[in-house]
């Protein structure tokens, strides 16, 4: 025997779980209430210009009052007002969203955009915090008697009609209950209020007190504001901030409606947390501030408003869904980006260089990580050289250099310590870059990864045949039939007494650089990605080559102290410049700090005795 039937899902089993587990955050109610009592006044006030509602130029306003003795709260408006018949159809039926029906009857009416709100399941919300609900409400009809809803939260409700004369408009009354008397508290309510509805466009007060005085001026024409309306929103947002080098302000109706305004800050290179930093809002209704189901994480180092109508969200609005439109907003939204950078490099390329230092990390992450977003910014990456210019890009920096390395870019890290390198280089006029951001290391990847060609060498990776002056290399030999050179190499490596360590002597052409660390360029990246995944510090390897330079007169004292019959006194002096060298690349570990400094204070007394 075989029966078909059909499951039945039954309101007794549904309403706990939407007042329980509908919404994450309890707070979430009021968000619902007055975006329900915007809705409401934005019919009201479509339907006055479409010559539908008697009423026009109301005062349109939203008001909530609380009562610790009655322990309730009470929200209300002088919208579109709700007869009998449309409380049964919009709150007693569960999920009949009154907001669509409404958006379908008057499809194509740009008002009609503006609905926020859901009748039906965000009434529910309710529920979370309030063990009864009254609903009383006056039609704009006139011939409609005003009516009350009263609920107690099971599926049972009582609707009756109401003799009193009362004014359009809905009051829903929440009976609070005991583990939810936090929100008679006006700070705890003021809180959730302006976070969730601090930016709608009717004035809302909490017992008597207006919250929302900060206009949304995303939804306004850029032309139409000042800097002042920028700066006094950012401040509004994020106190006690430094001022951003500048902003974005982008007003679109298609392909999709998209507002809002970014901000560029001074990147700090703390990674500080980048969470709360854009706020996503739906028709000026806060809707979130964990953005990762929309934005590329790259524009997370942003700060500012999205305000996007056609954001797909869950009947809760706490949280995004996935839906390919969400990443076409991001996408475009990366496009105006990259359209503004380059807008700026072209039209204000001082103004860019300046704000290069803090953009930069911005830039490179987003080129990583975003394909299109690099082919559109790709011509307005910049780098700090040691040309007289400045600043460079790459195209310009391989036009000097292709007579002398074609595709090799010489850079470097730090600018400090790489100091003595640095001057080699220039010595032979060879043009080098700074690269000393953290993301540096895999961005230089990136490009060599291109297949371009490029290769980029850090200036203490590798030396370069040109800095050595090969003319003057001892040709003097002396009775062990063994040159300066030699000598030096076997001081050092006495010295050192490390077979690790490879010494090479060199003589360069500025004697400016007593001795040098080298490492390939492929193992000091290596240590480099190490030292970003770990957060820390790793140790120098092992295997390292020293170069020390012949021509530097502290070799003439090596040579003075080993020939002297005064061992010790060489190793001391060698010992110590290949610890000035090592300093060079941070790489003196701190339990040979205290050896250093000691070993310092005998060459000082050494020199005073000689």
């Amino acid at each position: 025997m075989q029966e078909q039937g059909k499951i039945s899902v039954t309101a007794e089993n549904i309403l706990p779980i939407i007042k329980k587990w509908l919404y994450s955050e309890h707070d979430i109610f009021i968000r619902e209430l007055v975006s329900n009592a915007m809705d409401a006044i934005t019919k009201h006030k479509h339907l006055s210009l479409m010559g539908e509602a008697p009423q026009k130029d109301v005062p349109y306003k939203i008001e909530i009052v609380t009562s610790d003795s009655e322990k309730t709260i009470r929200i209300r408006d002088n919208g579109v007002g709700m007869s009998a018949e449309e409380i049964k159809r919009y709150i007693a039926e569960v999920a009949f969203s009154g907001a669509s029906e409404f958006v379908n009857k008057y499809k194509g009416a740009s008002e009609a955009q503006q609905i926020i709100g859901h009748f039906g399941l965000g009434f529910y919300s309710s529920f979370m915090v309030a063990d009864k609900v009254e609903v009383i409400s006056k039609s704009f009809r006139e011939d409609e008697p005003a009516v009350r809803f009263i609920c107690d939260g099971t599926t049972s409700y009582t609707l009756e009609t109401l003799e009193e004369s009362r004014e359009q408009g809905t009051e829903i009354l929440l009976h609070i209950n005991e583990e939810s008397v936090n929100f008679l508290n006006d700070w705890e309510l003021q809180t959730a209020l302006v976070r969730h509805s601090g930016f709608l466009p009717v004035p809302i007060s909490l017992n008597g007190k207006r919250i929302n005085e900060q206009p949304a001026i995303w939804m306004s024409q850029p032309n139409t504001l000042k800097d002042e309306d920028y700066g006094k929103l950012f401040e509004h947002w994020f106190p006690m901030q430094e001022k951003p080098l500048f902003h974005i302000h982008f007003n679109l109706d298609t392909p999709f409606q998209l507002r809002g305004i970014l901000w560029f800050p001074r990147i700090r290179r703390d990674f500080e947390s980048f969470k709360g930093r854009i706020k996503l809002f739906c028709n000026q209704v806060f809707v979130s501030d964990n953005i990762e189901d929309i934005f590329p994480t790259y524009l997370f180092m942003l700060q500012g408003v999205i305000d996007c109508p056609d954001i797909p969200l869950n009947v809760s609005r706490s949280s995004l869904q996935g839906d390919p439109r969400v990443k076409k907003i991001g996408q475009h939204i990366a496009k105006k980006i990259a359209d503004r950078l380059k807008e700026m490099a072209r039209k204000e390329p001082e103004h860019y260089q300046e704000v290069w230092a803090d953009i930069h990390p911005f830039v490179k992450f987003g080129i990583l990580q975003d394909d299109k977003f690099a082919e559109r910014v790709e011509d307005v990456v910049i780098f700090k050289t040691s040309h007289e210019s400045g600043y460079t890009n790459l195209k310009d920096y391989l036009e000097r250099a292709k007579e002398k390395h074609e595709n090799k870019v010489f850079y470097a890290s730090d600018m400090v310590s790489q100091a003595s390198y640095l001057e080699l280089y220039k010595s032979q006029g060879l043009e080098v870059l700074t690269l000393d951001d953290m993301i540096d290391t895999h961005f230089i990847q990136h490009l060599e990864m291109k297949g371009e060609g490029l290769t980029f060498t850090r200036i203490d990776s590798d030396l370069d045949q040109s800095f050595v002056d090969e003319d003057k290399k001892s040709k003097l030999v002396d009775q062990d039939n063994k040159t300066r050179e030699d000598r030096l190499k076997e001081v050092f490596e006495k010295a050192l007494g490390n077979d690790k360590i490879t010494v090479r002597v060199e003589n360069l052409k500025s004697d400016g650089v007593s001795g040098m660390i080298l490492l390939p360029e492929h193992i000091r990246r290596f240590r480099d990605m190490n030292s970003l995944s770990q957060r820390v510090e790793p140790k120098f390897l092992e295997d390292h080559t020293f170069v020390i330079n012949a021509q530097s007169p502290a070799m003439d004292k090596v040579l003075n102290l080993a020939g002297g019959m005064r061992e010790e006194d060489a190793t001391l002096v060698a010992r110590h410049l290949y610890d000035l060298a090592l300093l060079s690349q941070r790489a003196l570990q701190p339990e040979k700090m205290n050896e250093f400094v000691e070993r310092s204070n005998r060459i000082v007394n050494l020199l005073g005795a000689s």
